[in-house]
């Protein structure tokens, strides 16, 4: 991991990437790593001030602001052919965005307007932006390209009251799965990666206690986001021809190994 390439360039120049969720976090850190590595980089999120601020975090980078609210069709529409008119063609789709949604709420207290909102941003909007990378490329030339979509622990193992969000971190593992299979004869490659706490904002609630398996409240330990981002480059900077198919980066302390 302590490879120090840049990006290498295709024909029609240095790689690019479109990455969602780019204003803060994971997304942040993986767009700076891969904007510091040469790639040229569509930066996705809700928020067009927080994306201009991961811009200017990598002065020099060749980034691409565009507002996106992955949940809707056309946005995700309009955001790949941005990218694709700006640059050229895709190598890769990092699929990140996602929310939690109203964590710690019981089953059945769960507001089904809070579920749709977690379906619609974890596994729907994964699945449009996926959808739309799927068709750059297969049609471009050099065909091909890279889609590593952002599971989670929770994709292997819940915590309690976190049926939506972890719902939707199973479901992604089918996607990727069947993307990786769809995508064989283009040379579309799928990975996932597994990240058990990142320390973001996300997860600042990891350092004063969350809600563990026999009820009771417990600190848990993070890890840096910069190694989150370091792994995903690693996985995006792969010829083709290989693929990490999934990849899990936790902290090592972390109670997910006996979780329960």
């Amino acid at each position: 991991m302590n490879d120090q390439r840049t990006a290498e360039t295709t024909t029609t120049g240095p790689r690019s990437a479109v990455v969602t969720g780019a204003g803060s976090g994971i997304g942040r850190a993986v767009a700076l790593e891969l904007l510091r590595s040469g790639w040229r980089v569509a930066l996705a999120g809700r928020r067009a001030e927080t994306l201009e601020e991961t811009a200017g975090l990598a002065p020099g980078a060749e980034s691409l602001v565009v507002r996106t609210d992955v949940s809707s069709p056309d946005d995700v529409a309009a955001l790949f052919t941005a990218a694709r008119d700006r640059f050229g063609r895709l190598d890769l789709l990092f699929n990140n965005a996602g929310t939690f949604g109203p964590g710690g709420v019981p089953v059945e207290e769960l507001a089904y307007d809070a579920w749709r909102h977690v379906v619609d941003t974890n596994l729907n909007g994964a699945f449009l932006c996926a959808q739309a990378a799927f068709r750059l490329m297969k049609e471009q030339d050099p065909q091909g390209g890279r889609i590593i979509n952002n599971g989670s622990i929770s994709a292997h193992t819940p915590r309690p009251r976190s049926v939506a969000y972890t719902a939707t971190k199973h479901a992604l593992t089918g996607l990727t799965k069947s993307l990786s299979l769809d995508g064989r004869p283009y040379r579309i490659a799928c990975g996932q990666i597994d990240i058990g706490n990142a320390a973001t904002d996300m997860t600042e609630r990891m350092r004063s206690g969350i809600m563990q398996a026999d009820g009771e409240l417990a600190t848990e330990p993070v890890m840096d986001v910069a190694d989150v981002a370091r792994t995903v480059r690693h996985m995006a900077e792969l010829p083709l021809e290989a693929n990490v198919q999934f990849a899990t980066v936790l902290a090592t302390n972390m109670p997910y190994i006996g979780r329960g």
